[in-house]
């Protein structure tokens, strides 16, 4: 029985082309290792506020905004590395994720994440701190083998 993994290829290809897009053409800052869902929406009113970096995984559904007409704000949004946004979570204009951070899925966050952590809820509270997390916002403890 043949399997989905025979396409990861095309879905990496996919992926850098967007990312290779968003930076060139929109003026964002990707990083090129960034994994960005199809369905992720980086907010193109002000494409020059989205900062992503190296190894962070955006799942599918999250928003990431730059802007807020309502008080004509328009900020610098960052994901710094290895973090990793869940489904469906909303990331407010002007927000930074600390390195190393998990947000969870339907998170909306309004201030910053400290790096090490873990916020989830509306609004997005600390969960944890102090977490170990790999590429993506994987946790160590996840390869290593029991004991």
């Amino acid at each position: 029985m043949r399997s989905l993994n025979q396409l990861l290829w095309l879905q990496r290809l996919i992926n850098g082309m967007r990312i290779a897009f968003y930076n060139k053409f929109w003026g964002m800052d990707l990083h090129p290792t960034v994994k960005i869902s199809l369905t992720c929406k980086l907010d193109r009113t002000y494409p020059k506020g989205v900062h992503i970096g190296a190894y962070s995984y955006i799942t599918f559904g999250a928003t990431i905004l730059t802007h807020d007409r309502t008080r004509g704000k328009y900020s610098n949004t960052t994901i710094e590395e290895n973090c990793f946004i869940g489904a469906r979570a909303l990331v407010m204009p002007g927000v930074t994720i600390g390195r190393n951070s998990i947000v969870g899925a339907g998170a909306v966050v309004t201030k910053d994440v400290p790096p090490y952590s873990i916020v989830a809820g509306n609004p997005a509270q600390i969960i944890r701190s102090g977490i170990e997390v790999g590429r993506y916002g994987r946790f160590l403890s996840v390869d290593r083998p029991p004991t």
